[in-house]
């Protein structure tokens, strides 16, 4: 830019870089993208209010109270409400106007106080760059989340925090704060069991001790106002796992939630084995009782429904027990019970037991060492299976998805040269697969699972048609299974129709679904053709039904032939058969899985015994039965009193003797549970956490130090289940297992308002506590400025500068001058009579300045002339007429002549006159 205005010689080319240089410098400008900060007077103010536990009598206060801070407001001020505890709220949209809500309208979670969650959604409403003051209304005691970080984030946008402190409302309260038992005790010690009840005032209670649901203690108590320590002794009956409850019976109590607490405590002992059975008494409990076990027998309707029920034992027994007498939540809580706490697992066979108990895919079977399906179908009798499943509204749901996936389950259970044939009814049949041999199942399945739901019911039509289909196909086996939910809009002749599918070898079997079901007809069905009735309460069953009936139909998975089982050579199993083998009556055919051991085979090579670990559990399968109608000679045996007992404690865990110490606290809403080991070395644990309806929690666990470790997931207060596992130096794993209580929230403890926190919390945003409502609306000590850029401003006038310099570089500058004396001749005919002497005098000089001008160009001109043309000889001659002259090749360049004075002024008067034509 200096090199150009050095050789820019004239004006118009100065003024032209000038102009390019303004537009190159507003660009720039542009580019760095400057703002204009301007003052905001729109201000915003959010009420946050608080509608935890621990303040929910305080609702009208609060609203009464932003109601009145309201009418102080101006014109420019806008508000909004916002509702926290567990989670936040919209209450009133931002607006410069409006009615406050009569009551609180959003449903939240009151069993914390997360004040920081609550301050982000506030600082959300108030618009960017804007000024805002958030009202927090609380009583201070937060349970959640981090508060003062949350502050502090604010802080840099310059939103100011108030606080109104709300007081708590006198209630009568009392809470259990402790409960102490040791973490380890053995069989038949004598512990102290300590329980800590805090109250505001003086009140009779009940005290109500349980260990695993049984209650061992019930006792009056006189609960003073502060902290009460009552002690009670307890004779640790039953090795396991034994979770302690402590609960206080208190009418009138203001918070129940605060009145129970659990404990843990693993009892060392003699193991404990669950053992559940069918209809049949076995003598497998009196075997394993002999050889020392200590024995449980329940029922299968009577498992438990939580995961802590089943953790007390060692080892659970299925002695012949039917799948659709087991829910799938059942038998998922079993699974994970074997997966991750290392239970131990043992299915004994029988006429309900593995694939004829309908256990394919199902929780149960993934845990077994053995596939419920078998191989060698093709030696199958032939077989046509028709499926009658009731799809009126009643059934709409889980308990149709799960009807159709039981279907499906069939299906797979079923060879493709097998025959079936899918009817779903409601007021009438609808035929979804047509009973033919099956050419894909996959195709089949897919029909299955489109079925959707229909109208009414009528059962007669439908299982006609059922036996229609079935009644003329050439096949060694035919069967029908009829499933509904309701009562059938009309009759028919059931029992001519069953009595003329019999004579076919068709077969029938029933599936009652809930109490609305036709139980006595479809019993009577049942019962008429030869079939089994299901009577069914729980939806989650009906693929076990369905699946045991597919399986019962070919009756093949029995193999009832003599034999004399193989053992292989493990050590542990073959050292018992010694003295020779004894001979076997029958089992039940299955498939072993890829990773298992059979230490015990058929003749066929199916697995009789096999084993395998699934998991932290060890898992055995005995496919004949205990109670010697299928074990013939082995139950006459004399080793098969230890050969059941091995059967059950090879399945028994491998814990440790309390590798770690454990505590339980909370850290920013989160519950940080701490293990510690008498080991120092650095390795690794794999640990699981499982509430007590069996999920999973995604737990972190991080190494603190050496031998600390932590577990850190956001749970809530409950009973949960720890398993750990550790791979030492020597490559042997060390698991162990307990449980853990997650106390309630504090959010139910008493407490005042914590003024001293909520003073912390406003300090660095120049904010203070509330005592007039009208101070809601004070002016803000922080004041907002609006950042305005002016990037397309600087543009636009780059624009004009360009546009300006365009014009002068293609018309000249000399364009303005020419404006110039018209504007001041106008001006003239307004200046007064004295004005034009002094104008023309002006004017005269200016001439004159001109004039002079001109004659040093002409000399100039005339010099450079004399220096740059040679001389010639002939001297130009010719007289001017005030024409141009026609002159020869020789005038051309002949050496003009020198000009007189005359001639000089004659040539001068010539360009000014021709100048003014011009202009």
């Amino acid at each position: 830019m200096y090199l150009y205005f050095r050789r820019a010689g004239t004006v118009e080319k100065k003024v032209v870089g000038l102009l390019r240089s303004i537009v190159y410098l507003l660009i720039i400008f542009a580019l760095a993208v400057p703002q204009l900060l301007l003052p905001v007077k729109t201000e915003t103010v959010v009420f946050l209010a608080d509608r935890s536990k621990s303040v929910e009598k305080s609702e009208e206060e609060i609203l009464d109270w932003i109601s009145e801070a309201v009418k102080g407001k101006k014109a420019e001020q806008k508000y909004a409400i916002a509702s926290f505890a567990n989670g936040t709220q919209m209450e009133g949209s931002l607006s410069g106007s409006g009615n406050i809500p009569e009551q609180f309208s959003g449903q939240l979670d009151q069993s914390e106080t997360d004040i920081a969650s609550g301050l982000q959604f506030a600082s959300s409403l108030i618009p960017g760059g804007k000024g805002g003051r958030i009202v927090l209304l609380t009583d201070g005691n937060h349970t959640t989340g981090d508060a003062l970080s949350a502050a502090r984030l604010l802080k840099n946008r310059n939103l100011e925090i108030d606080y109104v402190p709300l007081k708590h409302v006198s209630l009568m309260d009392a809470a259990v704060t402790s409960l102490k038992v040791p973490p380890s005790l053995y069989e038949g010690e004598e512990t102290s069991v300590s329980v800590t009840v805090s109250s505001n005032t003086a009140v009779n209670a009940t005290i109500r001790l349980s260990v695993n649901d049984k209650d061992i203690l019930r006792q009056k108590v006189n609960v003073k106002e502060g902290d009460n320590v009552f002690t009670f002794t307890h004779k640790a009956a039953e090795p396991g796992l034994a979770v302690y409850k402590a609960e206080l019976v208190n009418a009138g109590d203001a918070h129940i939630e605060n009145n129970s607490l659990h404990a843990v405590s693993t009892v060392k002992g003699t193991p404990r084995v669950l053992v559940v059975e069918g209809n049949t008494e076995s003598p497998l409990p009196g075997i394993l009782k002999g050889s020392g076990l200590v024995v449980d027998l329940l029922a299968p309707e009577k498992l438990p429904t939580a995961l802590g029920g089943y953790l007390r034992y060692e080892s659970i027994v299925f002695n012949n027990v039917s799948g659709h007498r087991v829910t799938e939540g059942q038998m998922e809580l079993i699974e994970k019970a074997v997966r991750e706490f290392g239970t131990g697992f043992v299915m004994t066979g029988g006429e309900d037991s593995f694939g004829l108990g309908g256990y394919f895919k199902t929780p149960i079977e993934k845990l077994l060492p053995v596939d419920m399906d078998i191989k060698g179908k093709n030696e199958m009798p032939s077989l046509g299976l028709v499926i009658v499943i009731d799809r009126s509204g009643s059934m709409s749901g889980n308990k149709f998805t799960l009807a159709k996936e039981a279907a499906a389950r069939s299906v797979e259970l079923l060879r493709e040269e097998d025959t079936l044939g899918f009817i779903a009814f409601d007021d009438r049949p609808w035929v979804i697969v047509e009973t033919a041999p099956m050419k894909n199942k996959k195709e089949v399945i897919k029909k299955i699972r489109s079925v959707s739901v229909g109208g009414g019911t009528n059962i007669y039509p439908s299982l006609e048609k059922a036996y229609e289909e079935l009644r003329e196909l050439k096949l060694q086996r035919k069967h029908i299974i009829l499933l509904t939910d309701g009562q059938s809009a009309t009759g028919g002749d059931y029992e001519k129709l069953i009595e003329d599918g019999k004579a076919k070898n068709i077969t029938l079997s029933t599936v009652a679904l809930g109490s609305d079901a036709d139980r006595a007809l479809l019993e009577d069905l049942a019962e008429m053709g030869s079939g089994r009735f299901y009577d069914v309460a729980d939806a989650s069953v009906i693929p076990s039904v369905l699946s045991r009936e597919t399986v019962m139909t070919t009756r093949t998975y029995i193999e009832d032939n003599p034999f004399y089982p193989i053992i292989a050579p493990y050590p542990e199993w073959s050292s018992r058969f010694s003295k020779g083998v004894p001979q076997m009556n029958a089992y039940i055919a299955v498939t072993p899985k890829d990773r298992a051991r059979v230490p015990v085979s058929s003749a066929k090579d199916d697995p009789v015994l096999a084993q395998w670990q699934y998991g932290l559990g060890s898992t055995l399968a005995f496919t004949s039965d205990v109670s010697g109608k299928w074990s013939g000679d082995w139950a006459r045996w004399e080793g098969w009193p230890g050969f059941v007992n091995q059967l059950i404690t090879a399945s028994l865990p491998q814990f440790d003797s309390e590798p770690f110490s454990i505590s339980v606290g909370k850290e920013e809403g989160n519950t940080v549970v701490s293990l510690a080991s008498s080991s120092k070395d650095p390795l690794p644990i794999e640990a699981a956490v499982l509430s007590q309806k069996g999920e999973q929690i995604d737990a972190n666990t991080k190494l603190v130090s050496p031998g600390k470790y932590q577990l850190v997931y956001p749970g809530k207060p409950g009973m949960y289940y720890l398993s750990t596992r550790q791979m030492q130096k020597n490559g042997v794993m060390k698991v162990y297992r307990t449980g853990f209580s997650v106390p309630y929230s504090e959010e139910f403890l008493l407490k005042g308002t914590n003024k001293e926190f909520l003073k912390e919390l406003v300090s660095g945003n120049g904010g203070r506590e509330l005592t007039d409502p009208k101070e809601a609306f004070r002016p803000l000590k922080y004041k907002p400025e609006d950042k305005q850029p002016i990037s397309e401003y600087l543009l636009l006038v780059a624009f004009l500068v360009l546009v300006l310099e365009i014009f002068i570089r293609r018309l000249g500058i000399s364009v303005f001058g020419r404006l110039l004396p018209k504007r001041k001749l106008q001006a003239e005919s307004d200046l007064p009579s004295g004005g034009e002497a002094v104008f023309g005098r002006l004017a005269g000089a200016k001439e004159r300045a001109e004039r002079n001008r001109l004659a040093k160009a002409v000399e100039l001109n005339a010099a450079e002339n004399a220096k740059v043309v040679p001389k010639r000889k002939e001297p130009l001659t010719g007289v001017s007429t005030g024409k141009r002259d026609k002159v020869t090749v020789e005038q051309k360049h002949a050496v003009p002549k020198e000009l007189t004075a005359e001639e000089k002024q004659d040539r001068m008067q010539r360009l000014l006159e021709a100048k003014k034509r011009r202009t």
